[in-house]
Protein backbone atom coordinates (compact mmCIF):
# COMPACT_ATOMS: atom_id res chain seq x y z
CA UNK A 1 0.00 0.00 0.00
CA UNK A 2 1.27 3.47 -0.90
CA UNK A 3 2.35 5.90 1.78
CA UNK A 4 1.87 9.65 1.38
CA UNK A 5 3.54 12.61 3.07
CA UNK A 6 1.62 15.68 4.21
CA UNK A 7 2.63 17.61 1.08
CA UNK A 8 1.65 14.73 -1.22
CA UNK A 9 -1.76 14.53 0.45
CA UNK A 10 -2.19 18.29 0.11
CA UNK A 11 -1.51 18.11 -3.64
CA UNK A 12 -3.74 15.07 -4.05
CA UNK A 13 -6.65 16.56 -2.07
CA UNK A 14 -6.26 20.15 -3.22
CA UNK A 15 -5.80 21.67 0.21
CA UNK A 16 -3.20 23.68 2.08
CA UNK A 17 -0.64 22.21 4.41
CA UNK A 18 -2.06 24.35 7.24
CA UNK A 19 -5.57 22.98 6.68
CA UNK A 20 -4.37 19.38 6.69
CA UNK A 21 -2.38 19.99 9.86
CA UNK A 22 -5.42 21.64 11.46
CA UNK A 23 -7.63 18.68 10.49
CA UNK A 24 -5.10 16.29 12.01
CA UNK A 25 -4.83 18.30 15.23
CA UNK A 26 -8.61 18.68 15.44
CA UNK A 27 -9.05 14.91 15.36
CA UNK A 28 -10.79 14.85 11.99
CA UNK A 29 -8.36 12.27 10.64
CA UNK A 30 -8.41 9.22 12.88
CA UNK A 31 -5.49 6.89 13.46
CA UNK A 32 -2.83 9.18 11.98
CA UNK A 33 0.37 7.24 11.55
CA UNK A 34 3.90 8.58 11.85
CA UNK A 35 7.17 7.59 10.22
CA UNK A 36 10.48 6.95 11.98
CA UNK A 37 11.12 10.75 12.05
CA UNK A 38 7.72 11.30 13.74
CA UNK A 39 6.28 12.92 10.59
CA UNK A 40 2.66 12.21 9.74
CA UNK A 41 2.13 9.72 6.95
CA UNK A 42 -1.06 8.61 5.26
CA UNK A 43 -2.28 5.61 3.33
CA UNK A 44 -4.80 5.46 0.50
CA UNK A 45 -7.72 5.12 2.93
CA UNK A 46 -6.59 8.26 4.74
CA UNK A 47 -6.30 10.15 1.46
CA UNK A 48 -9.81 9.04 0.49
CA UNK A 49 -11.18 10.27 3.82
CA UNK A 50 -9.28 13.56 3.55
CA UNK A 51 -10.81 14.11 0.11
CA UNK A 52 -14.20 13.44 1.72
CA UNK A 53 -13.43 16.11 4.34
CA UNK A 54 -12.63 18.59 1.56
CA UNK A 55 -16.03 17.85 -0.02
CA UNK A 56 -17.84 18.11 3.31
CA UNK A 57 -16.22 21.49 3.93
CA UNK A 58 -17.30 22.67 0.47
CA UNK A 59 -20.82 21.53 1.38
CA UNK A 60 -20.75 24.04 4.20
CA UNK A 61 -20.13 21.70 7.11
CA UNK A 62 -18.57 23.24 10.17
CA UNK A 63 -15.66 21.55 11.92
CA UNK A 64 -18.08 20.33 14.61
CA UNK A 65 -20.44 18.90 11.98
CA UNK A 66 -17.51 17.11 10.34
CA UNK A 67 -16.51 15.71 13.75
CA UNK A 68 -20.08 14.52 14.32
CA UNK A 69 -20.13 12.92 10.87
CA UNK A 70 -16.75 11.27 11.53
CA UNK A 71 -18.03 9.87 14.83
CA UNK A 72 -21.02 8.38 13.02
CA UNK A 73 -18.78 6.91 10.30
CA UNK A 74 -16.59 5.28 12.94
CA UNK A 75 -19.68 3.55 14.37
CA UNK A 76 -19.99 1.57 11.16
CA UNK A 77 -23.06 0.64 9.11
CA UNK A 78 -25.48 1.01 12.02
CA UNK A 79 -25.16 4.80 11.80
CA UNK A 80 -25.89 5.04 8.06
CA UNK A 81 -29.49 6.26 8.63
CA UNK A 82 -28.20 9.11 10.83
CA UNK A 83 -25.53 10.00 8.26
CA UNK A 84 -28.16 10.09 5.53
CA UNK A 85 -30.25 12.53 7.56
CA UNK A 86 -27.23 14.76 8.19
CA UNK A 87 -26.34 14.78 4.49
CA UNK A 88 -29.96 15.38 3.46
CA UNK A 89 -30.01 18.46 5.68
CA UNK A 90 -26.83 19.78 4.06
CA UNK A 91 -28.20 18.99 0.62
CA UNK A 92 -31.38 20.97 1.38
CA UNK A 93 -29.34 23.94 2.60
CA UNK A 94 -27.23 23.81 -0.57
CA UNK A 95 -30.36 23.69 -2.73
CA UNK A 96 -31.66 26.78 -0.93
CA UNK A 97 -28.33 28.53 -1.59
CA UNK A 98 -28.57 27.57 -5.26
CA UNK A 99 -32.06 29.08 -5.44
CA UNK A 100 -30.79 32.29 -3.83
CA UNK A 101 -27.89 32.41 -6.29
CA UNK A 102 -30.27 31.86 -9.21
CA UNK A 103 -32.39 34.78 -7.97
CA UNK A 104 -29.26 36.92 -7.76
CA UNK A 105 -28.23 35.95 -11.28
CA UNK A 106 -31.74 36.73 -12.56
CA UNK A 107 -31.53 40.19 -10.95
CA UNK A 108 -28.15 40.86 -12.56
CA UNK A 109 -29.48 39.66 -15.94
CA UNK A 110 -32.44 42.04 -15.60
CA UNK A 111 -30.18 44.95 -14.62
CA UNK A 112 -27.79 44.25 -17.50
CA UNK A 113 -30.72 44.25 -19.94
CA UNK A 114 -32.03 47.48 -18.40
CA UNK A 115 -28.63 49.17 -18.73
CA UNK A 116 -28.19 47.95 -22.31
CA UNK A 117 -31.61 49.34 -23.22
CA UNK A 118 -30.82 52.69 -21.55
CA UNK A 119 -27.48 52.92 -23.36
CA UNK A 120 -29.07 52.09 -26.72
CA UNK A 121 -31.86 54.62 -26.21
CA UNK A 122 -34.63 52.01 -26.08
CA UNK A 123 -35.64 52.98 -22.57
CA UNK A 124 -35.33 56.05 -20.37
CA UNK A 125 -33.10 55.88 -17.32
CA UNK A 126 -35.06 55.59 -14.10
CA UNK A 127 -33.36 55.29 -10.73
CA UNK A 128 -34.61 54.40 -7.27
CA UNK A 129 -31.85 56.63 -5.91
CA UNK A 130 -32.14 59.74 -8.03
CA UNK A 131 -35.51 61.48 -8.26
CA UNK A 132 -36.89 62.00 -11.74
CA UNK A 133 -36.51 65.57 -12.96
CA UNK A 134 -39.56 67.74 -12.40
CA UNK A 135 -41.38 68.64 -15.60
CA UNK A 136 -40.72 72.20 -16.68
CA UNK A 137 -43.49 74.65 -15.87
CA UNK A 138 -44.94 76.53 -18.84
Amino acid sequence: MAVYTMMEVCREAGMTYETLKFYCNAGLIPHVKRDHNNRRIFDEHDVGWIKDLVCLKKCGMSIQEMKDYLALCLEGPASIPQRKVLLEQKQQALQEQIAELQDSIAYIDWKQTFYSEVLSGQRPYISNLIPAPEPEAK
